[in-house]
């Protein structure tokens, strides 16, 4: 088996990630510096990643998650917040496809699927992800038409976003806004640059995959025709 494909069967990382592990000489097999290409052999040698031994699993896991805000999405965080991972009570270790920032809310997907993972997550995909946004007081006609040309931030337009007013309620307004990039904190940077202040800014879907059902810090494991969805783009 090549080495990549087994660092990212062991649920460490993608293959590409796995090959740039490789190359900054992050990868020992039987004790040797190892190389882009190199073949290993699951029942024999022995595969260290950070001074971690991997192995392989054939049991791939994908679970939807509801995020609560006051969580990261990284696996540790150095200034001791509490991660996304602390809520999921599984023994393989689980990577995020994607992550929403500290104060946001919603749906995540973990699996040990590095090749999942790395398909959902790049730009080139461009599946649609849907936040629910609510915002401080009202919001006018040229300002929904300015989101959803992309609004210009130092010289660069971010890409188009759908937006849609879905409730006014007093003095604040909900919206659904569609993304399809991966741009960090798109959905944030386009209210800020129309001088709106958001309250709440929680993703409701991914693709097909919904977040309905789950409460705050809860998961359950994706269906088969949810995970064949996303693997088609839908």
């Amino acid at each position: 088996m090549r080495l990549n494909k087994f660092i990212s069967s062991s649920g460490v990382c993608s293959r590409r990630k796995a090959d740039e592990l490789i190359e900054s000489g992050k990868v020992l097999v039987n004790g040797v510096v190892a190389n882009v290409g190199t073949q290993v052999d699951e029942r024999k040698d022995k595969v260290l990643v950070n001074g971690q031994e991997v192995k392989p699993t054939s049991n791939l896991l994908y679970f939807k998650l509801f995020k609560p805000k006051g969580f990261t999405c990284t696996a540790s965080d150095e200034r001791g917040r509490r991660t996304i991972f602390e809520l999921v009570d599984v023994k393989e270790r689980l990577f995020s496809v994607g992550r929403l920032d500290y104060n946001t809310e919603g749906l995540i997907i973990l699996t040990n699927d590095g090749d999942f993972a790395q398909k959902l997550a790049h730009p080139s995909y461009e599946i649609e992800k849907e936040y629910i946004v609510k915002i401080e007081g009202k919001i006018l006609e040229s300002e929904l038409a300015v989101l959803r040309k992309g609004v210009v931030i130092d010289g660069e337009r971010l890409p188009r976003a759908g937006v849609k007013l879905v409730k006014v309620e007093g003095d604040r307004t909900r919206l659904s806004v569609v993304i399809h990039e991966g741009i960090n904190h798109q959905v944030r940077k386009m209210f800020e640059a129309i001088g709106k202040d958001i309250i709440l800014l929680k993703r409701v879907r991914i693709g097909s995959v919904k977040l309905g059902g789950l409460k705050r810090g809860e998961y359950r494991p994706l269906k088969a025709e949810e995970i064949t969805a996303l693997m088609e783009g839908k």
